[in-house]
């Protein structure tokens, strides 16, 4: 028999779960019961770490008897039996687009989506924002390298017209060609433009899971902005207006997260993690810069928050988003 509960199953990244939580809150802030399955994902050598931790969350876990009665799972020879002459009559709801409405009217449902969208939680945002606040690096204890590191680069943060720039390669995307074409490296270009015009005295801080590559295509850009009679001194200064962030590793990477929420401004990849970055960026004067697209089978209007300009893969603006 399955109880009135709804099961929200976890899956991702720290983005991805801050999303699932979100959304649990808005659940419960309508008064039902929720639980997680934080199990089926995360069970493989391979799984993600479950990060929500950071920002001193607990949460419910589902039992894995309630899973199984849920998605019909139970590996019981009758039940076996039954799925395989009747099918799986599983109590499960996947998420249609990035906004569903349909998520929130379940009492008993297995809820399955990345519920990427802030009209989930719109009315409660405040909550939300205020629950998601890093710790101090002191309150944190991290082992002293990690700090010097970290506290070097906030200091350099606080005290310049940061920019967060997020570059998301490919190669870690479960399927790739979902997302080729969005995150260019003209579109790069054009929103590092687009922030040297409105902040020029921009500083950028560059977060990657490809550092290589993205050495590179830092110094395709210094050289594209190079102008005759440059002297070396000012050069040197041009370059220094980029800095490569590589501390972090999957367990600390919410460090990067905390620090490209400090910085003043913030260039999103097509991701979770950027989204939240900026997200919980609380500079009153922030310019947010993100694809146009964010992904290439479905719009991704729900996404995108008020204030945030948009920006091509050819790197030319879009359009900057109004309430």
């Amino acid at each position: 028999m399955v109880m009135t509960m709804n099961i929200i199953r976890m899956s991702g990244g720290l983005g991805s779960q801050m999303f699932q939580y979100a959304l649990y809150l808005k659940l419960k802030s309508m008064g039902k019961e929720v639980k997680f399955d934080d199990i089926n994902e995360y069970r493989g050598e391979k799984a993600r770490p479950i990060m929500l931790a950071v920002f001193g969350i607990e949460y419910p876990r589902a039992t894995w008897d309630e899973i199984t009665a849920f998605t019909d799972g139970s590996m019981d020879i009758l039940k076996r039996l039954r799925r395989k002459i009747f099918g799986r009559k599983a109590i499960e709801y996947e998420e249609q687009g990035f906004y569903d409405p349909n998520v929130l009217n379940f009492d008993s449902m297995y809820l399955r989506g990345n519920f990427q969208s802030e009209k989930y939680f719109e009315d409660i945002k405040d909550e939300v924002r205020k629950l998601y606040r890093f710790s101090t690096l002191e309150d944190m204890r991290l082992p002293e390298r990690l700090y010097k590191a970290t506290k070097a680069c906030l200091d350099g943060i606080e005290s310049s017209e940061s920019v967060g720039l997020h570059m998301y390669r490919s190669d870690s995307r479960v399927d790739g060609e979902l997302y080729d074409g969005i995150c260019t490296e003209n579109y790069y270009k054009g929103a590092v433009r687009f922030i040297q015009d409105k902040v020029p005295e921009a500083k950028f801080y560059i977060f990657s899971n490809e550092p290589k590559w993205v050495r590179g295509w830092v110094m395709d850009l210094i050289q594209s902005q190079i102008q005759e009679g440059m002297s070396p001194s000012e050069v040197k200064a041009m370059e220094k207006r980029f800095v490569m962030v590589e501390a972090n590793t999957e367990y600390t990477g919410y460090l990067d997260m905390m620090l490209m929420s400090k910085c003043k401004h913030n260039i999103i990849s097509n991701s979770s993690f950027s989204w939240w970055s900026a997200w919980i960026n609380d500079h009153p004067e922030k310019v947010v810069v993100a694809p146009d697209r964010w992904s290439t089978d479905r719009e991704g209007n729900e996404i995108y928050t008020t204030g945030m300009t948009l920006v091509n893969e050819k790197g030319r603006v879009n359009c900057t988003i109004h309430n």
